[in-house]
């Protein structure tokens, strides 16, 4: 395991040093004036990270159940619609915000509910939601645009505290309360539990159910997090807001260590899964490589992570 996070350091430092080296060379400067090394760009490529980032987070818990959750793309369009919809219907920005909170942790609850009281496997409970969050986010917007949102929110995801983005402040946080929660209480060794063995976990006392239903709760109150964000970063409420972005997250944790097969795995593993997903994106995006081939590296990327989860597993 310990090999396993090195590793995963090992492959961030050297995309960070391949990256810059070619964006210099692409761009006829040195090192140390590479494209890619610029503070401007470096701050862009963590600010927009964070979304992903934060709904890795939730999902790790979801697959450290050896669950999976396909829905939190929908889910932070649906959250961040229904938190712009509802400030250009008079809502202030604290209520609105937190409505689109409880958005997101409902949409997770009702994937909980169907998975443990009606027995649907997770790929298609969340496949179902995905489909239902998305389909309310349009309309609720009718396929619009909402536009004209007030000032103090777009602070959120556009402000900053000590030069840090606010949206990286955040999820900063989250991951540290979540990764404690995990770490160093009883319910987060459930969790660990139930993924390693949930028929075990069951005959040791373990609410099995329950603790299922809070892992994908969070996991939705983890997007809607995102999604209020992502509308505030870009002032606009969209119903296509997070748009397979369910793959992303899933990658970015299988490829922080987090095993498909459950019952292992770090939250911080998660975040420097979801760096090296933000930094692989936006190097293709420098080096100019077509919005297509990008598509195809990060899908070799995720079959590269899932087999040496397996072998690793093995």
């Amino acid at each position: 395991m310990k090999s396993k996070r090195l590793g995963i350091w090992l492959a961030l430092i050297v995309e960070v040093v391949l990256l810059t080296i070619l964006t210099s060379s692409f761009g006829g400067g040195n090192f140390f004036e590479s494209t890619f090394l610029n503070w401007s760009n470096i701050s862009q490529v963590i600010r927009a990270l964070s979304f992903i980032a934060i709904m890795a987070v939730g999902q790790s818990l979801v697959i450290i159940t050896a669950g999976i959750d396909l829905s939190v793309g929908s889910i932070l369009g649906l959250s961040g619609v229904v938190t712009a919809v509802l400030m250009n219907n008079g809502f202030d920005v604290a209520s609105s915000a937190i409505l689109g909170l409880v958005v997101g942790s409902l949409c997770g609850l009702a994937n909980g509910l169907l998975i443990t009281e009606t027995k649907l496997p997770p790929f298609i409970a969340t496949l179902g939601m995905m489909s239902i969050a998305r389909g309310l986010a349009f309309a609720l917007t009718g396929g619009e645009t909402i536009r004209n949102l007030p000032a103090e929110f777009l602070t959120l995801g556009q402000g900053t505290i000590l030069s840090i983005p606010i949206p990286i402040i955040i999820m900063a946080i989250f991951a540290f309360v979540v990764g404690y929660f995990l770490k160093a209480t009883k319910w987060g060794r459930y969790v660990y539990a139930i993924g390693g063995n949930e028929e075990a976990s069951h005959f040791s006392g373990v609410n099995v159910a329950r603790m299922k239903i809070l892992v994908y709760t969070l996991c939705g109150f983890a997007a809607g997090i995102a999604g209020v964000l992502f509308t505030a970063r870009f002032g606009v409420g969209q119903s296509t807001a997070g748009l397979g972005y369910e793959l992303d997250v899933i990658a970015a944790a299988v490829i922080g260590g987090i095993s498909l097969s459950g019952g292992r795995g770090t939250i911080l593993g998660a975040i420097i899964g979801s760096l090296l997903m933000g930094i692989l994106r936006n190097g293709l995006v420098l080096l100019n490589v077509s919005a297509y081939w990008q598509q195809v590296a990060i899908g070799l990327v995720i079959l590269l992570a899932v087999i040496l989860d397996r072998k690793t597993k093995r």
